[in-house]
């Protein structure tokens, strides 16, 4: 399920499935393949990357962002709300809600910023991307073959609140992301890998060296 897929850093991932290259939160691009859509998940300078972005772009790419990251883009822009469904080349769109509700950190993802998660259906699966979140209950029904989910603390749940999400969830396979480098610890994959049984769990190696031990 996870051929073609690429893990950059933090939440930066790359899929090459059947024709399409489709990128998530580019940021440390290190191999940069043309992407013909790019989607991001909110505002932040470790997801929303303008000179990463320049590197995969081409006339024909399509972007999609939130309201605040696409009004800062040019070209062929979709603007990602809460709710909203929508096809853009050749990916079926699904804009879920991203914040955080724990007390210690709602200042960092307010539930008022309106950012989001993608659900992506192409290449005859559904992916899902959290994006930087909390465990938030109206996440639960999400269906997807690969779930990708925040794991680092700090800013997003800790592996193991991610792993709690993902036994709720139960996707075909979970991936965890955004830890060892501007949060967590190198190490939380595999924390997230044993707290997340029986859901399967795949851990990458991102291209980029980890900062965090």
């Amino acid at each position: 399920m996870l051929e073609g897929v690429t893990w950059f850093r933090n939440s930066s991932f790359r899929w090459q499935v059947e024709g399409l290259t489709v990128y998530v939160d580019p940021w440390g691009i290190d191999d940069a393949s043309p992407a013909d859509v790019i989607f991001v998940t909110h505002a932040h300078d470790d997801h929303f990357v303008p000179e990463d972005i320049e590197k995969i772009r081409t006339d024909r790419t399509k972007l999609v962002g939130p309201k605040d990251v696409a009004k800062e883009l040019s070209g062929d822009v979709t603007v990602a709300a809460r709710g909203e469904a929508f096809e853009v080349g050749g990916v079926k769109v699904q804009c879920v809600p991203a914040y955080n509700v724990a007390e210690e950190r709602l200042e960092f993802h307010p539930d008022a910023s309106g950012w989001v998660g993608y659900i992506l259906e192409f290449g005859g699966r559904v992916y899902y991307h959290a994006g930087d979140t909390d465990h938030l209950p109206e996440l639960e029904s999400i269906r997807s073959d690969v779930a990708f989910l925040p794991a680092g603390g700090k800013f997003t749940m800790d592996a193991q609140q991610a792993a709690g999400l993902a036994k709720a969830m139960k996707p075909g396979l979970a991936v965890p992301m955004h830890y060892g480098f501007v949060s967590g610890s190198s190490k939380d994959g595999e924390t997230f890998r044993g707290a997340a049984a029986p859901v399967p769990v795949h851990v990458f190696e991102p291209t980029n060296q980890f900062e965090r031990p």
